[in-house]
């Protein structure tokens, strides 16, 4: 199977432009192609978790991948799929928000001489002069198409701003000079990016030649990988400092029955034949895709160490076997104590399993919250110091553990 084929395989490909000439360009390696990221956090999140397998899998194919990350169309922010106006970020927050995202990536992508390279479109978007831009670029789009648009279309009903609306000529314009400088021929988004990326193919063909269509190839990531990402949004960090491991792993242990081997197929580096093989796996063995899942995608983001740890966490936690050394621990410190006690709404608060006391006090009234797999009722029960002498398992709910130790 060559690697075209496998990227439809897996689920990969909704939509393309010209499937025979993105066939064979994947196929001999001769895809320079790039896809963006914006700067809207410190940290990339599940959401771009499939952008960032798929420029694996190509480059593991021979292909150059561009990671253009939005220093300047961050700047404006994104209305895809947006019911309302994003919140805008000084220059210095993008800034070092771009800087953040290089590290991380290269978990996934070799940025080594002569490989993939990382491009910042603020070193061509934020020094633009507005009236030579629009006299250039703006007769090439009409805007009767855009308002058509899909990634307008939900920003429409509630108001879109002439901010937002410049966003489809800005990210055209972002292929249009990657084509330029650095040879991009391809360009991949999910199913909302879909005009953008028409409107950057077509920008090339009426500025530069129409017969440049064969190097101007657009393709679409299957719709089930972006709703993959908007289901957990940002609530997922490739940061372990923001997401732990273990509840990197946690997470996709937890997956829908009925996604699990969809993920498998789009998201690991497992052979498609093995893959196939789990397709009539039910109840146990469903469990045990799932534990494959989580593994691989941890060892991916993080290391096999870590999803050693995190499986040996999750099994000591579910399934009570092995100890709880890789449980992850929060240590009490002396100003935790206040006269030598804490109460348990601090310790959920503390520990991260609430974030206020009020929400804490609900969690206990409900009946949510176990120390030790007791059952806590009491919203005042007060621990000492020594109580601490040995760690204690806290739990939140039926999957939110932490282990409390004394520092």
């Amino acid at each position: 199977m060559n690697c075209f084929e496998e990227l439809k395989a897996r689920g990969l490909i909704a939509q393309t432009t010209n499937e025979e000439e993105i066939s064979k360009m994947i196929n001999e390696g001769k895809a320079t192609f790039y896809i963006g990221f914006d700067p809207t956090a410190d940290s990339l999140h599940v959401g771009h978790f499939m952008a960032l397998c798929l420029m694996k899998r190509l480059q593991m194919a021979g292909n150059k991948p561009i990671a253009l990350v939005g220093g300047g169309t961050g700047m404006i922010g994104d209305p895809s799929g947006r019911s309302d106006l994003r919140n805008v970020m000084s220059i210095e927050t993008i800034d070092k928000n771009c800087e953040a995202f290089k590290a991380q990536m290269s978990k996934f992508i070799d940025f080594g001489e002569g490989k993939a390279i990382m491009v910042n479109n603020a070193d061509w978007l934020r020094d633009l002069n507005y009236m030579e831009f629009i006299r250039e670029v703006g007769p090439h789009f009409s805007v009767n198409n855009m308002l058509r648009a899909e990634c307008y279309k939900q920003r429409m009903e509630k108001g879109l701003s002439f901010l937002e609306f410049n966003y489809m000529i800005l990210q055209s314009y972002d292929f249009y000079m990657l084509y330029q400088k650095y040879g991009c021929n391809m360009q991949f988004g999910g199913d909302d990016q879909w005009s953008n990326m028409l409107g950057g193919t077509e920008l090339i063909r009426r500025k530069l030649s129409k017969d440049a269509h064969a190097m101007t190839i657009t393709l679409l990531l299957n719709s089930e990988g972006k709703k993959m990402g908007k289901t957990v949004g940002g609530a997922v960090w490739l940061d372990p400092n923001k997401t732990s491991p273990f509840d990197f792993y946690q997470y996709w242990r937890n997956v829908a029955d009925a996604d699990v081997l969809n993920c498998i197929r789009m998201l690991t580096f497992l052979p498609i034949e093995e893959i196939e093989q789990m397709s009539d796996w039910e109840g146990a063995k469903l469990n045990e895709a799932k534990e494959i899942l989580a593994y691989e995608l941890t060892k991916l983001v993080h290391s096999e160490e870590d999803a050693e740890q995190a499986k040996q966490a999750s099994k000591a936690l579910f399934a009570g076997a092995g100890n709880l050394d890789n449980v992850p621990s929060y240590s009490l410190k002396k100003e935790d104590f206040s006269e030598g006690k804490v109460d348990i709404l601090d310790l959920l608060v503390k520990s991260g399993l609430a974030k206020s006391r009020s929400e804490a006090r609900r969690n206990v009234e409900q009946g949510g919250v176990y120390v030790d797999s007791e059952q806590i009722s009491d919203i005042k029960l007060c621990y000492s110091e020594d109580d601490f002498n040995e760690p204690k398992l806290l739990r939140r709910g039926k999957k939110n553990y932490i282990k409390l130790i004394k520092e």
